[in-house]
């Protein structure tokens, strides 16, 4: 499994390669994302964007390390 980990990437560059990653893609495949605090901005932008055509599943919540399942429908 894919494992992106954003906590050292540069704040204007992590949501470009999260969506760059999740494009990347087949259906039925997943990644996981690793980041230093709730993802929930992230999450709404899919819901926007990406409706009907993911899953967003916590593995891990806080207070240091946030882990989420992402997977492509």
């Amino acid at each position: 499994m894919r494992k992106v980990d954003v906590r050292q990437t540069p704040p204007p560059q992590r949501h470009p390669m999260i969506f760059g990653t999740f494009e990347a893609l087949e259906p039925g495949e997943s990644f996981e994302l690793i980041n230093d605090h709730d993802p929930k901005p992230l999450y709404y932008q899919f819901q926007a964007e990406r409706t009907g055509q993911f899953d967003w599943n916590y593995l891990e919540q806080g207070p240091e390390v946030w882990r989420v399942m992402i997977s492509k429908r």
